[in-house]
């Protein structure tokens, strides 16, 4: 028969043991709430078949999703349209930006758009789409938990104004976790603040904790235009303080692949 006191004791421990992990990861036993405040961010992008399947997909976000989700509290959403170039196939997509302040909105999303009504109400357009030819062929998302050095998303000073404004996203893929970490912490170290000084405009910095190509960072940066930003870069890459970073050891061969993605920003994008 288990001696009662041992149980106790045992329970105790294990409860104990479980805080301090919670703890060492980040994350409150509470609420899921990261210990710094620091924020989650989802990036789902909608792909459609063509462009007329691309404006069913495209009026169900602003008009269904983009409400639920101020609904439920959630503010800054970004929107956001593939940029359109002559050198490339008309890219037939959308996609959304969520922040989120803890995991347990993640994890209650879909219970709460079902239980919205006036959600449910905006969405039959698109949930009316035929088995054979949807509106959407897959729904690809990203959930990143935001940098120590930027905990919350930040609007670029366009937005507030609805100004013209471009958005790069660029994911930063490692060939190790242990890489992709130092990678993480060279910008808390320093790397954020340098693109910061100069005017490169971050809006977020995110550690991808679910995706089909971990490990990796992604973030996102503004500008006015694509020649202001590229200027803002090559200001970047001859800034002493980067200099001297990317030659540090500690920081070598972190990077084994870079994408870069340029958007603009739907006319109902907070961001």
């Amino acid at each position: 028969m288990t001696n009662p006191v041992r149980r106790r004791d045992f329970l105790s421990s294990s409860i104990a043991a479980g805080a301090t992990l919670t703890a060492a990861s980040g994350l409150s036993l509470a609420a899921g709430q990261p210990a710094a405040d620091r924020e989650f961010y989802e990036w789902r992008t909608y792909r459609a078949a063509n462009a007329e399947k691309l404006k069913i997909v495209s009026t169900y976000v602003e008009k269904a999703l983009a409400p639920a989700l101020r609904r439920m509290g959630i503010d800054r959403i970004g929107g956001f349209e593939p940029e359109k170039a002559e050198d490339k196939p008309t890219d037939t997509s959308i996609s959304v930006l969520i922040p989120h302040k803890t995991l347990n909105t993640v994890a209650m999303f879909n219970d709460r758009l079902a239980a919205d009504d006036e959600y449910q109400s905006a969405a039959k357009e698109y949930y009316a789409s035929p088995f054979r030819n949807p509106a959407t062929l897959r729904i690809e998302n990203r959930l990143m938990r935001a940098f120590k050095g930027m905990p919350v998303l930040e609007l670029p000073p366009q937005s507030a104004k609805k100004e013209a404004r471009i958005f790069e996203i660029r994911i930063y893929e490692s060939h190790t976790e242990h890489k992709a970490r130092l990678k993480v912490e060279m910008f808390d170290e320093g790397e954020i603040q340098i693109m910061r000084d100069v005017k490169l405009a971050p809006v977020f910095y995110g550690e991808t904790l679910v995706s089909n190509d971990v490990p990796n960072l992604t973030y996102m940066l503004s500008g006015e235009n694509r020649e202001a930003h590229t200027q803002h870069f090559k200001d970047f890459l001859k800034h002493p303080e980067w200099d001297r970073m990317k030659r540090l050891e500690r920081y070598k061969g972190t990077v084994s692949k870079i994408t870069s993605l340029f958007f603009t920003p739907t006319t109902w994008s907070d961001i």
